[in-house]
């Protein structure tokens, strides 16, 4: 029996993943790994523990589930995107701690270039706009504030990586440095039209071209495992960013379908095909995928913080021990009794990009309770995705006839209800919730032959529910406004230092 090796390297936990060829999830194992915050708004990751929590998940998995890595036809990676590693060629050893997506110290260096009048330019070559979240203003924080890092790497002494590219290189020993079409794509460097790292770019971001890894399609065979990490060489053939395998997972392989995964953060996917939109309502336009020499791109919107308010109502408000239990603390009051709550703790995402924006809990009184906040932060989750939602439709102008969902929030039948409700679609779920690994999967699998061709692909795809629309469509649009004005007030509270 013969299975791929999906590498799903998250945010706040690294997972490996065994599919079999009808697609199934055959064995997981997952680790946790420390979040560090140095200061307000900077969010850092250990490169090592990384890598180190990928490798244990990886021999865990097939420990368990009793396969032997001969048995794994090839190796698939998914990771947390824009997240930013710089390491020493020779030693192997980073030279700082990774700066994570989330993290916001790059805000006064976006706002300069966006006074110098080079967002435009940003934007037409990228599809994305000056914002921290990408990893160009932060390798360029890191050459800078680490000190000579800018002359090593003139030198050709150092690399530079997102999340795929270091465990590439940590699967085989150090002699691969490549990345895929898609974290190229979220670099802030990477000219999305004509399928190169961009001079003009890299010049104004004062990074060196040497740094760089290539870039290669997401299913092809880029390297073999090195004897050290498991016990025979394992052909590593297929990544992408985790939204994008997620996109590929859920099979929306053709022009128009949307998939949104619950996350840490939400992101919002719908494929324009082999054309980029180019958004007017500051959605980013993205690489979806490159495959036998043919690229699909997408429109996409992230929310920055969605899981993540339930984990902080977890873990620094103490509402309830485990994520799953918010569910039944929402359900134990009728509605949120007027509370609104925007988890701006990093700043807006799209389609509003505010980083100055803070976190709020508003209509607060006497008589509530903690399953108000816990139903109005759960509500917020599906309030920013239909502030995305309602921009996608109007850029691609296309009409959303439905949405695919996934990740670790769509459990909650309570939220992908009320989602359904405020996006007046339905919301469906599907048997495999898996699909961000499984996208990664599948594109090692289509790299070695294990599956045939995409069509095959689409006919492991199965709903296992559908939340259709069921509330009145007044009511709705009147919590809506309210969403909104919300929104307008967590948007005044910092000075924007214009």
């Amino acid at each position: 029996m013969q299975y791929i090796l999906a590498l799903d390297q998250g945010t706040t936990s690294s997972r490996a993943l065994l599919i079999d060829h009808e697609g199934k999830v055959k064995g997981k194992a997952q680790k946790e790994f420390k979040q560090i915050f140095p200061q307000a708004g900077w969010v850092e990751h250990d490169p090592q523990e990384i890598w180190s929590t990928q490798l244990a998940v990886c021999i865990e998995v097939l420990a368990h589930s009793g396969v032997s890595a001969r048995n794994i036809a090839g190796i698939g990676i998914t990771n947390q995107r824009e997240t930013t590693i710089v390491w020493d060629r020779a030693t192997g050893i980073p030279i700082a701690n990774a700066i994570v997506w989330q993290d916001r110290r790059t805000t006064e260096l976006c706002r300069s270039l966006k006074n110098q009048g080079l967002e435009p330019l940003f934007n037409k070559k990228t599809g994305l706009l000056l914002d921290p979240y990408f990893s160009g203003t932060k390798l360029h924080w890191i050459l800078k504030s680490v000190p000579g890092a800018l002359d090593r790497a003139k030198r050709g002494e150092l690399a530079f990586g997102t999340v795929d590219s270091w465990l590439v290189w940590k699967l085989t020993d150090g002699k691969v440095h490549i990345t895929d079409t898609t974290n190229a794509s979220r670099t802030l460097l990477y000219n999305i039209l004509e399928h190169k790292w961009d001079e003009e770019l890299l010049k104004i971001l004062e990074i060196p071209k040497e740094i760089l890894p290539e870039v290669r399609s997401c299913s092809e065979i880029y390297g073999e495992t090195s004897p050290e990490v498991f016990s025979c060489k394992i052909p590593i053939a297929g990544i992408a960013g985790d939204q994008q395998a997620s996109l590929i997972g859920q099979a929306c392989l053709e022009e128009g379908m949307v998939k949104n995964t619950y996350g840490t953060g939400c992101f919002l996917l719908m494929n324009t095909g082999p054309s980029p939109v180019f958004s007017q309502k500051k959605l980013l336009t993205t690489i979806a995928y490159t495959i036998q020499g043919k690229t699909a791109y997408a429109l996409e919107g992230s929310v920055f913080i969605a899981g993540a308010v339930v984990q902080w109502l977890r873990d620094e408000m103490n509402f309830f021990e485990n994520s799953s239990e918010i569910e039944e603390l929402a359900k134990s009051v009728p509605d949120t009794n007027g509370v609104y709550f925007v988890p701006a703790f990093t700043g807006l995402g799209a389609p509003h990009w505010d980083p100055y924006a803070r976190g709020m809990i508003l209509g607060i009184t006497r008589g509530t309770s903690q399953g108000h906040i816990a139903r109005a932060a759960l509500e917020s989750i599906a309030y920013q995705v239909a502030d995305v939602l309602k921009a996608m439709e109007t850029d691609a102008r296309i009409p959303i006839r439905q949405i695919r969902v996934d990740g670790g929030a769509v459990k909650n039948d309570l939220l992908m209800q009320f989602q359904a409700d405020l996006l007046s679609v339905p919301v469906i779920r599907p048997v495999i919730t898996e699909l961000t690994a499984l996208g990664a999967a599948y594109l090692a699998g289509l790299a070695v032959g294990f599956w045939k061709d995409k069509q095959e692909i689409l006919t492991y795809w199965k709903a296992e529910k559908e939340f259709s629309p069921v509330l009145p469509k007044e009511k709705i649009q009147k919590n809506y406004l309210k969403w909104q004005k919300a929104v307008d007030v967590t948007q005044s509270w910092e000075e924007k230092n214009e």
